[in-house]
């Protein structure tokens, strides 16, 4: 048979709690008190009411009495401690300072058997020790186990909360004031004024380094980020900020791909914001990582994403010849074209780009006009051309 875990108290130690049980009121007078003249920051119990902490030492010390009195004590499991650490944890006590008092009261309460035990020898007197103290260290272990217990569900609570506030702002929930300043109270963020919406995405890992949300406000920049099912959503406040600014400290702080939306108004501007940023997203090449692509500097490449029908009848339209080429001249061709146009359509810039002499660009864009049965120059054909190009680098349109 397995020993008991804690020592039963003998019959001088029942006899001595026993004795004690009207004392309790005393007690639990000299423990408030050795609270109050504690050290703060080991007893901070400005959270907790003060009848509600009267009550709840009185019935701790009323149970360590209750068990010693008993000849088989559980206190591993006591309910009166699991109530208190239950109680405590919800009010915000620091699980360090519901300790500290648990070993307060337990001075008290041997300091008290010590007054009753002057016909007990030093022998029953280690075993009255033995069984006190065994019962408060089991009652300060069902403390902790439902103190913990309680946390991590009020941190799952919480956690589910703000998933659904998160959720509720992507719906555009917020053009309502009422919720958006709930909303912001919650989240601890403003309800109005600019902010910057990002939507990131990791390949094979995390598409934000750890403690992204941290880091920004080390900086003094609030934001929330929000985990779903296919990407990291964040709300990052400006909060007077330059938005290029916040943009380059959140860069280093991406490990996989994020978009960024425009600036946009105070949480109801959230949902706009979110698809805007899931475009600007789109528009990134999909074999980069640790990249921040912000719409602002992706417009034309959106504008084509929008209209996938348009942008194959474009691409078609101003390329057709070339794309029909054999790989190795269309892709020559094509690379010399943007070069040229990047290059403010100057074959001497364009030619220490492309490795080759001014003339081999001069006619490489003259068999490229000659395919296409029209002239490069001119305004409108430096623009049809350009987002022609930039329809086949942009990922998901269509290709010919």
């Amino acid at each position: 048979m397995a020993a008991p875990r804690h020592p039963a108290p003998t019959l001088g130690t029942q006899r001595l709690a026993a004795a004690c049980q009207a004392e309790v009121p005393e007690l639990t007078k000299r423990l408030m008190a050795a609270i109050a003249t504690d050290n703060p920051e080991w007893t901070d119990y400005t959270a907790v009411p003060r009848a509600d902490l009267r009550d709840g030492c009185k019935r701790y010390l009323t149970r360590i009495l209750d068990l010693l009195g008993r000849q088989d004590p559980d206190p591993d499991g006591d309910d009166v401690a699991a109530a208190i650490g239950r109680r405590r944890a919800e009010q915000g006590v620091p699980l360090e300072a519901m300790l500290r008092t648990f070993r307060l009261g337990g001075q008290i309460v041997w300091e008290a058997l010590l007054d009753k035990a002057d016909d007990i020898g030093p022998t029953e007197i280690r075993q009255v020790g033995s069984a006190m103290w065994a019962v408060v260290d089991g009652m300060s272990s069902a403390l902790v186990t439902s103190y913990r217990t309680t946390e991590l569900e009020r941190v799952r609570s919480d956690e589910r909360r703000r998933h659904s506030l998160m959720e509720d702002l992507l719906a555009g929930r917020a053009h309502d004031a009422t919720f958006a300043a709930r909303a912001g109270r919650e989240l601890n963020l403003p309800p109005n004024g600019a902010y910057l919406v990002v939507v990131a995405r990791g390949e094979s890992g995390p598409p934000l380094h750890m403690g992204t949300e941290a880091a920004l406000g080390a900086s003094g920049i609030r934001s929330v980020w929000h985990d779903r099912e296919d990407s990291t959503v964040g709300l990052v406040s400006l909060e007077h900020r330059d938005g290029s600014a916040v943009l380059q400290q959140l860069r280093p702080l991406i490990s996989g791909r994020a978009g960024v939306s425009p600036v946009v108004a105070g949480l109801a501007g959230v949902d706009a914001g979110h698809g805007l940023a899931v475009l600007a997203l789109d528009t990134a090449p999909g074999d980069e990582h640790g990249l921040l692509v912000s719409l602002d500097e992706r417009y034309p490449e959106a504008l084509l994403l929008r209209s996938p029908d348009l942008t194959a009848l474009l691409v078609t339209h101003t390329l057709g010849p070339v794309l029909d080429l054999p790989p190795k001249e269309r892709d020559i061709l094509l690379q010399t074209l943007a070069v040229w146009l990047a290059e403010n359509c100057s074959a001497a810039n364009a030619a220490p780009k492309l490795h080759c002499h001014r003339n081999t660009v001069i006619n490489r864009l003259q068999r490229i006009s000659m395919l296409l049965g029209r002239q490069l120059e001119g305004q409108r054909s430096y623009v049809e051309l350009s987002l022609a190009l930039a329809a086949l680098e942009t990922p998901g349109t269509p290709r010919v």
